[in-house]
């Protein structure tokens, strides 16, 4: 039976012990240092009387989950094409949505809703920093039937099809064309990440040392069998261990991060859009319409390139660069052929590389100038007026100075900015090569700027303006940039694309 979704619905029922279990997990993530050195140092009474002193705030969330549950509707306003949400205990909200202005619908499933039975719905437009609607407990098939109602209208105008064509033509457009074997995640997830997978490390240990010190409980870490080891050995011996002991643990990570997150990870259209669908514990099904993409980024280092894997991240509109990096979406582990088919489809062509710009010499210099003068300068300065025992890790500076030096040299000579007659692809990275493409239609504004230094030179800087963010490209020939301007403010100005 067809869901009536022109009268407020609410969620199921059982949505009350998913908000009631989602919120005790918070309260659990915020408190976990203090409830782990509690149960270790406290005494068996003591731990019966916060037992029972938890058993109060239980009670408490579970009314606030019963009245959040009771006043959260939703439904779907035809007269004035809006999704309509209601909700709050105290302070009630009501937040109605354009249905022409929703850029994404996600359909997730996190373990607790999985265990119970019930999905998750987001809608997300470009407009916030935050999800506009989140449904925490539906049915799969109202969920299904939900997404089909917010996303109708983009049927009247996709460009995978022709009005004229069959019912029988559109469902098969529901069919899977991509899907991301094992084998493509685990070659993924052993060539990349590891720069961002060590900070996350780092930071976790930070954190969890910084939450026992605060609480008095340093004693949990015995670091005198570490100091002892650094002693007794070398300081390239120590460091060589400690880089393999995170070598290990980043791969590690990086595997185990890659599979959980993307695994059965298949690609579909459906009705103009492209559906995604992945994920082993925390299930995400989410909708993209092609016209809402802003920018679309193809990234590859030598390893992938030799395993014929690559990655690519799309981005939409954005209200701020804070929501990027949370609304970014990733497809991993696809090939070359599988890259050309996904491109066509979100562009409605295979964007080309065409005319090449280049920077100029003195962007090396300076970013040389920068990275290794000046902290060597600062080394040096600190060694002879302050602490000449600096000087003992020399050739930690270096090995430091040559490897900079390398990588600068690599993400000079990939540095370059190509133009078509409808995209525009910047080539950047020293390791990874990113390819950053944008649509000549969508660009929203355009900077250009010289340095007074630099006008004599005739070398500047171009930004590029989306709404998925900007691309900029720095100490390009400025005739040569300007000359491209021009075009494009043109192209934009005569363009009708309503991709909003």
């Amino acid at each position: 039976m067809e869901t009536n979704f022109n009268q407020p619905q609410r969620q199921s029922l059982v949505g009350i012990l998913v908000i009631f279990l989602e919120m005790v997990f918070q309260v659990i993530k915020a408190t976990w240092p203090i409830i782990v050195i509690t149960l270790f140092k406290s005494e068996s009474k003591f731990l019966v009387y916060i037992f029972f002193s938890v058993g109060i705030p239980m009670v408490f969330l579970g009314i606030y989950s019963f009245l959040k549950y009771r006043n959260f509707t939703f439904y779907i306003d035809d007269e004035n094409d809006e999704f309509v949400i209601s909700d709050g205990v105290i302070n009630k909200t009501k937040t109605s949505i354009q249905l022409h202005k929703i850029q994404q619908v996600n359909i997730k499933q996190n373990l607790i809703q999985r265990l119970i039975g019930v999905y998750a719905l987001d809608v997300d437009t470009a407009g916030s920093d935050k999800k506009e609607g989140n449904i925490k407990a539906v049915s799969h098939e109202m969920a299904i039937a939900l997404k089909s109602r917010l996303l109708e209208n983009e049927g009247k105008k996709a460009f995978f099809y022709e009005s004229e064509q069959t019912e029988e033509k559109v469902e098969n457009y529901a069919i899977p064309f991509l899907k991301i074997n094992l084998v493509s995640l685990l070659k993924i997830g052993i060539t990349s990440n590891y720069v961002k997978s060590v900070g996350l490390i780092l930071t976790f240990f930070f954190t969890i040392y910084e939450n026992l010190h605060q609480a008095g409980a340093e004693d949990v870490i015995n670091t005198d069998r570490l100091e002892g080891f650094v002693d007794n050995n070398s300081l390239w011996y120590s460091g060589l261990v400690f880089v393999l002991i995170m070598f290990s643990i980043v791969f590690l990570i990086n595997i185990g991060r890659t599979l959980i997150k993307f695994f059965d990870y298949t690609v579909a259209q459906q009705k103009g859009s492209l559906m995604l669908t992945y994920g082993l514990i925390n299930t995400q099904s989410t909708i993209l319409k092609p016209e809402k993409v802003q920018i679309v980024k193809v990234s590859r280092n030598y390893l992938q390139k030799k395993l014929n894997v690559l990655e690519i991240k799309i981005r939409q509109a954005i209200s701020n660069e804070k929501k990027d990096n949370k609304t970014l979406i990733e497809i991993p582990g696809c090939n070359a052929f599988e890259r050309d088919e996904i491109l066509k489809l979100l562009f409605k062509e295979l964007p080309e590389k065409g005319a090449m710009m280049q920077p100029n010499f003195r962007k090396l210099v300076f970013s040389i100038f920068l990275i290794i003068v000046l902290p060597l300068t600062g080394y040096l300065w600190f060694g002879n007026y302050i602490e000449s025992q600096v000087f003992d890790y020399a050739n930690v500076a270096v090995f430091y100075s040559v490897f900079v030096l390398i990588v600068l040299f690599f993400a000079f000579r990939n540095y370059r900015l190509f133009v078509n007659h409808n995209h525009i692809i910047k080539q950047s990275g020293a390791w990874d090569i990113d390819n950053d493409i944008i649509q000549i239609e969508k660009i929203q504004a355009i900077t250009t700027s010289q340095l007074f230094w630099h006008k004599s030179l005739n070398i500047g800087s171009l930004t590029m303006h989306t709404a998925g963010g900007n691309i900029t490209f720095q100490l390009g020939k400025f005739d040569q940039i300007n000359k491209y301007v021009n075009l494009w403010l043109y192209e934009i100005e005569t363009s009708n694309s309503n991709w909003m």
